[in-house]
């Protein structure tokens, strides 16, 4: 399937056809921070109203690779003051490391799913689905770009993340610039990783990191 354009208007296509079903509480969930090569992965899952109109309430949100960190930093307090719940949660780098990055993937969306209240009815997940979840679920490449509780998901999950990187990753592991790329695959990471070895919050079965702790230079 291929990407849809950036800055599609994601619709309620998908939650329109559970609440069809019943289903009023439908959750979206989306996660940020996979492909890092430092800290750790974030899932969020936002329950929007069972309303149309959300839709024009929610009118900026986008997929959040196709926003600034001020336009989403716009749209988590909007998505904040509409939501019905919303919940945030993660697996740290080291579950990452002992589980692969799908299956703790996976651990931190069941953390946040765990912490919505009221819980949801059934799920649009972006790509992944969860097995061990017994509720009704649809997965499906660029849901974040497609559905809006996915899209609204994926920007509270991109700007926790991104705030964890800064506030606790940059502050307690100064020099490898976490604040600007966010644990990311950057020139400016790779130059401090070769300088200064892994922290306690890189990914070490990740490539880059396992080559470095291997004497190689990534």
């Amino acid at each position: 399937m291929p990407r849809p354009p950036a800055h599609t208007k994601p619709t309620l296509e998908t939650e329109a056809a559970f609440w069809s079903r019943g289903m009023a509480r439908v959750a979206g969930m989306d996660e940020a921070g996979r492909g890092a090569w430092a800290g750790p992965v974030a899932a969020a899952a936002v329950i929007l109203p069972c309303d149309p109109g959300i839709l024009t309430v929610l009118d900026g949100v986008r997929d959040s690779k196709c926003l600034t960190p001020h336009q989403r930093d716009v749209q988590l307090a909007h998505i904040a003051a509409a939501a019905l719940a919303l919940a945030i949660d993660y697996a740290s780098a080291a579950e990452i490391d002992a589980l692969g990055i799908v299956p703790a993937t996976r651990l931190a969306m069941q953390r946040a799913l765990a912490a919505l209240s009221p819980g949801p009815e059934a799920l649009i997940i972006d790509a992944l689905r969860l097995p061990q979840v017994r509720l009704p679920q649809e997965s499906f490449p660029f849901a974040d770009v497609r559905s809006l509780s996915v899209a609204a998901a994926g920007i509270v999950a991109k700007v926790h993340r991104d705030r964890w990187m800064i506030e606790e990753g940059d502050v307690g592991f100064p020099g490898y610039g976490f604040a600007q790329h966010k644990g990311y695959g950057t020139r400016q990471h790779h130059d401090a990783l070769q300088a200064l070895g892994p922290c306690t919050i890189h990914r070490r079965t990740f490539r880059p990191v396992a080559t470095r702790l291997a004497g190689g230079d990534g």
